[in-house]
């Protein structure tokens, strides 16, 4: 096993894989930007390096001075974390060609399962089922509009390269489509570096489910379930469970026997995850494979007891999987929920600014991966994630409740925030009977008018109120008196705050 590590990443991703080195005795390396100085990614690690400015291009996506830290720390190996240079097949042979181990893939696999044309082509070949479209390039819009009248519209234009739902544009009829492909193109280029595109059949109220595995370098291959990641906004994932309410056990049989034919036929060495679409006659298409860690590993973790990070360490360091098919089991239910610094009432719009107050939640059955720090200042620079809520259950009932709880306790004042929105969408009756799909937030949108009950002068209430109990002793068994069963004042009005909607967002 390495001795030490480079985690070329930030926030919550970077403490979470710096956690698992501490539980396996191994040394981390924090990387970060100007932006990051103060970020507790860097002061929990055991050494830290700066890498340049804010801009991801001169900070976490330069991979010169990405393997320059490496090689000043004497780090053994690098592990990308998700996003900035995850899956990005050159980092990958640049951090092997500089003799370190990169945590992850090998570059050609990568490579393989990154381009989204290529990877249909070898799923087809394997046996696993795609959704109806291009499997070639094609420059000719001609032959893309034959293509589309082949398939059948509505057609959904995809760049070839990249994922997150950028460059996807949904086309309802031919004279939409050359429009279509053009703005797809720029976007493509702009946030991939390829202005290479296809198409593909657009299926309408479908499910987002995943299928986990992992394989080692001597190909052994276990699957850990599935989750459902249905619930999304521009095709990007809100709230994720481990299990899915719809996959039957002949299903899950179907889906994980294409799964691992899939990383059997490219060899692959690592974790990974093969994303797929599932319509309600329970047929399944092969949407996509991400080659590293999902954010939503976690709910796979809390169901299975296997921690991803310590088998991605285990196969990049040439040993076997630390547990066979036959040791995982499964049990219960958990649901995460993606904590954001945005605003779903305005559009998703980034909120960066200052975290005055911060108080994250706790209890049985709770996990929080937060990269974030009261009086943290989030940058504008990087995606708005900060936080991620897991509550697990005996069943999904018991998970979605424990969720609620901990959505209400979560107190996050200075920038805005989507948790009254997250707390809606668990709230909210659909969901919880499991009637989920890919447009779920599109037909609800009844989601998006909570803010009436949210004004600026009860919120500024709430902060003056949690601002005066932080002044006070602190009760027993309530942090500064502010959450407790039996508190006074300023914990009864803080509940009833929260309880009003106003929480959770602020007014500067």
């Amino acid at each position: 096993m390495f001795k030490k590590i480079l985690i070329a990443n930030r926030g919550e991703v970077a403490l979470r894989i710096m956690r698992t080195c501490t539980d396996m005795d191994v040394l981390s390396v924090a990387v970060f930007s100007d932006a990051d100085r103060k970020s507790p990614h860097v002061t929990y690690a055991d050494e830290a390096y700066h890498i340049g400015p804010p801009p991801p291009r001169e900070s976490y996506l330069n991979i010169e001075a990405v393997l320059r830290a490496a090689k000043e720390s004497k780090a053994e190996a690098i592990h990308p974390g998700y996003g900035f240079l995850s899956e990005n097949p050159d980092f990958a042979q640049a951090v092997v060609d500089a003799g370190i181990v990169f945590i992850g893939p090998t570059a050609a696999q990568i490579r393989a399962m990154g381009n989204k044309l290529g990877a249909r082509r070898l799923m087809q070949k394997a046996g696993v089922p795609i959704v109806p479209g291009a499997t070639v390039e094609s420059a000719s819009v001609e032959a893309l509009k034959k293509l589309a009248k082949e398939i059948g519209y509505p057609v959904l234009v995809k760049p070839a390269s990249g994922g997150g739902g950028k460059g996807m544009h949904v086309v309802q009829a031919e004279e939409e489509l050359e429009g279509a492909l053009d703005i797809a193109r720029r976007e493509a280029m702009s946030a991939f570096g390829s202005s290479t595109v296809y198409l593909e059949r657009y299926l309408h109220r479908v499910r987002h489910i995943e299928i986990q595995i992992a394989r080692d370098t001597r190909g052994h291959a276990i699957h850990l379930g599935e989750r459902e990641c249905s619930v999304q906004r521009r095709h990007q994932k809100i709230v994720e469970e481990c299990p899915s309410v719809a996959v039957t056990k002949d299903l899950r049989a179907r889906m994980v026997k294409a799964a691992l034919a899939a990383v059997n036929a490219v060899g692959y060495n690592g974790v990974g995850t093969l994303e797929f679409l599932v319509d309600d006659q329970k047929n399944f298409y092969f949407l996509e494979m991400n080659t590293r860690l999902q954010v939503e590993h976690t709910v796979t973790e809390r169901v299975t007891g296997v921690d991803l990070v310590k088998q991605q360490l285990l196969i990049a360091s040439g040993e076997e999987l630390s547990w066979t098919q036959d040791q995982i089991k499964f049990n219960g239910w958990a649901v995460e929920c993606r904590v954001s610094a945005e605003d779903p009432y305005n559009n998703f719009m980034p909120s960066p600014g200052v975290i005055s107050v911060l108080y994250e939640p706790g209890g049985p059955g709770v996990r929080v991966d937060s990269g974030v720090s009261e009086g943290f200042e989030i940058p504008v620079y990087y995606d708005p994630m900060i936080a991620k809520l897991i509550a697990w259950g005996r069943n999904r009932d018991e998970a979605i409740r424990r969720m609620r709880r901990v959505l209400g306790e979560y107190k996050l004042l200075g920038i805005r925030n989507n948790i009254p929105f997250l707390l809606a969408i668990v709230r909210h009756p659909n969901f919880v009977a499991g009637d989920l799909h890919t447009g779920f937030l599109d037909e609800h949108t009844d989601l998006f008018q909570q803010e009436a009950n949210a004004s600026p002068e009860y919120a500024a209430i709430v902060a003056a109120l949690l601002e005066h109990a932080s002044k006070q002793k602190p009760r027993t068994g309530a942090p500064n008196g502010a959450n407790g069963s039996n508190g006074g004042g300023a914990g009864l009005a803080w509940r009833s705050a929260v309880q009003g909607g106003a929480w959770g967002r602020s007014w500067r």
